[in-house]
């Protein structure tokens, strides 16, 4: 019996009660009063679980099928190839089985590496692009499989990216007013090229021996992560009541959690809720994960209606990029011997 199993919710119908499902449809058809409504859906998520399903998002069920494919074909090379593409300083390209390990997560010890290999994407961003010419720190570009080697695989991860990059900013006005802040509040934060990464999982059947995971229990250290995910199970999520469920698989929905950086804009009036996965049973498991944040290169800081003189701010403002490569390095076995830089003045 694994950690999940033995902490799983006793009651499982009421604990999926919990994660609503948020239709977007109104919201994206321009409808009278949508936007608040939406914001009052997410705010109320938000403080309660910090996970919600969304549906009528968008995005083609043929697109995400295509993704899915497009990350089974490059898993399925050759490990060689694969460590050719291995990730970078941004973090950007291939990360190996039992490569990194959630050191930085402050709801779990993690003692053992994760079970997974990922390739990491972000924007496509070609050899003359100003922040490539400049090596600005965490704004590289991708690394890819030769055209020959994986044909179509560029293209088709490409438009997946792009139509998650779309509804990630979609989404930013909502969460602005869900803050208790006016719709623009944060378009600027997420200006000229957001920080987004596509990380494509694969998972073996977690071997556990001990203290063992595919991913051990961790928060994300984005704004809003987008996920899609197959119908081999292994993702639980931990309730307030220290409960651990498994959140079942809604056709047609991507399953959406808030991460660190939103809860720190929040005043700890969010919830960056800690979940992490297990694989049972003898199939590998494949999921899509995006993650939607601000440009490196823009302050993280408490939203001014989330404080006040009783309330008074918990966090002080920092740039994200140093947030982000303050995590890299604790959580990524390559990034170690990196150490901390202040990158305030690396980005004109």
């Amino acid at each position: 019996m694994n950690l999940f199993q033995q902490h799983a919710a006793r009651d499982a119908h009421a604990a999926v009660a919990q994660l609503p499902v948020i239709d977007l449809a109104p919201y994206l058809s321009g409808a009278d009063g949508a936007l608040q409504n939406l914001a009052d859906e997410i705010e109320d998520a938000c403080e309660r679980i910090g996970f919600f399903y969304i549906k009528n998002h968008g995005v083609s069920e043929d697109l995400i099928a295509q993704a899915f494919a497009q990350s089974r074909r490059f898993h399925a090379l050759p490990l060689e190839s694969k460590l050719g593409l291995s990730l970078d300083e941004n973090n950007i390209g291939y990360m190996p089985m039992n490569a990194s390990m959630q050191a930085h997560s402050t709801v779990h010890k993690a003692t053992t590496p994760n079970q997974n290999e990922s390739f990491f994407i972000t924007h496509d961003r070609g050899p003359d692009h100003p922040d490539v010419v400049k090596q600005t720190p965490l704004r590289g570009h991708n690394h890819w499989p030769d055209e020959e080697t994986i044909p179509g695989f560029r293209a088709g991860v490409m438009a997946y990216f792009a139509a998650l990059n779309a509804l990630g900013h979609s989404q930013v006005q909502p969460f602005a007013v869900a803050l208790g802040m006016d719709a623009d509040y944060l378009d600027e934060s997420f200006a000229d090229e957001n920080n987004a990464t596509l990380r494509m999982l694969h998972y073996q059947p977690t071997v556990v021996a001990g203290n063992d995971f595919g991913t051990a229990p961790h928060t994300d250290n984005s704004f809003m992560t987008i996920l899609a995910r197959m119908d081999v199970p292994g993702l639980a999520i931990c309730l307030q009541s220290g409960e651990w469920l498994a959140p079942p698989l809604i056709p047609g929905t991507f399953l959406v959690n808030i991460g660190n950086m939103i809860r720190r804009m929040s005043n700890d009036r969010f919830l960056s809720t800690p979940h992490g996965v297990i694989v049972d049973g003898a199939q590998d498991r494949y999921s899509l994960a995006y993650f939607h944040s601000p440009n490196p290169y823009r302050m993280i800081e408490v939203a001014p209606a989330c404080m006040d003189d009783e309330n008074p701010a918990k966090y002080e403002p920092r740039l994200y990029a140093d947030l982000m490569h303050e995590f890299y390095a604790a959580n990524y076995f390559h990034q170690k011997d990196h150490g901390t830089i202040e990158m305030k003045n690396r980005y004109d």
